[in-house]
Order: C-alpha cells, then structure tokens, then sequence
C-alpha cells in the first residue's frame, strides 16, 4: 500500500469509526448498508468501510485521498453559488495558488478551442450547467466535480492583442467542504477530467 492508499485508508478508519448519521444527507448520496454513492468527477463513486470506488475500479491514488476527505469533512450546510470566488480568496490558500495556477488553469490553456466544441459533453458528463449571467468571458460553464463543490470555467480565446486564457472559479463556500489543499487537488482533476472527455 502507497503513501496516498494509507492516507486514504486512514481517512476512512476515521470517517466509519465515528460516523455520523446523516452522511447520505451531507454528501448528499445514497445509502445502501454501510455503502454511500454519489457522483464525482462525471463517475459513480461509493465509499464503504473497506475502499473507495470510481467508476467501478479503486481510483488514483491522490482522488482516492480527495473523496476520502470529501465524505470526513461532509458538513449539512448548503452549497452556495455565488458570488463565486477565486481560489486565491479563500483563507489560508497561499501555498498552493501558484500549483492552482498551473494545473488547473493554465493546462486548458491549449485547448481552448476544443473545449468550447465540446463544452456540451462536459457540461452533461461533470453535472454542469451554464455559467451565471454575471460571469464574462468568451464562453463559460460550470462542472460540479464533487456533490457541494461547484467549479465556474471562464475560457478567453485568442485574439490580434491577447493568447487564449482560462480562469477557474468556486463556488462560495466550497472551503466548507474540502480542506485547502484538497480543494486546490479538485480543480486539478476537474481540469484533467475535462482533458481526458475531449481527447
């Protein structure tokens, strides 16, 4: 077992060795025994006292770790949209807004345009919907990675003056459901998600 796989195996330990007893409510999922599913990253997840399953196979390890604290840090509160924020707004985020920056803007960079021809798929495979009114850009969506955590994508396309850029926002209060460094390793696999659908 890898460094990530115990890290995952420990939050689980943790999670069912003091479960709370409305956690098919907090993620929100489904609850059959001591199996609770939901959807993550545009795939069935379900988690139970003995792993963690991603369309059907044991995932990565680092989602393996992002779906375990997904589910420890499951909270009742309600997911609030707006006013979306960048990651850098959110407290304590400083140490990872340069990674932030790197993998889960800038890698879409290249692939703006065929992002935008496939933004349908993405938007039906990451249970998305169109961006909010007040959000500009050339084109935008938002994917929903995790059942409370919102992720807005503003794409800009090139232009005679500009290269094409991305800009990723949250969900308000996405910080409520995922630690800091966990909600930084969302938006990288979100934005590698939507790599991996337009291939």
């Amino acid at each position: 077992m890898d460094n990530y796989a115990k890290l995952a195996r420990d939050n689980l330990d943790r999670l069912f060795g003091n479960l709370p007893g409305d956690l098919a409510d907090r993620l929100p999922g489904k609850k059959n025994g001591l199996t609770y599913s939901f959807r993550a990253f545009g795939q069935s997840c379900a988690i139970t006292p003995d792993g963690i399953t991603l369309g059907g196979v044991e995932p990565p390890g680092v989602i393996g770790i992002l779906l375990s604290l997904y589910a420890l840090n499951a909270t009742p509160d309600i997911p609030l949209l707006e006013p979306l924020r960048a990651f850098k707004e959110f407290p304590d985020s400083a140490p990872y807004v340069g990674a932030f920056a790197s993998h889960t803007e800038q890698i879409l960079v290249p692939a703006v345009q065929l992002i935008k021809s496939k933004a349908g798929l993405i938007m039906e495979r990451l249970s998305g919907a169109a961006a909010p009114s007040t959000v500009r850009g050339d084109f935008a969506f938002l994917v929903r990675p995790l059942p409370k955590i919102f992720l807005c994508y503003i794409f800009y396309e090139a232009d005679e003056d500009f290269p094409p850029s991305v800009v990723c926002l949250y969900s308000n209060n996405a910080n409520r459901f995922m630690p800091m460094d966990g909600l930084a390793d969302v938006g990288e696999y979100t934005s590698k998600t939507i790599l991996e659908l337009i291939r």
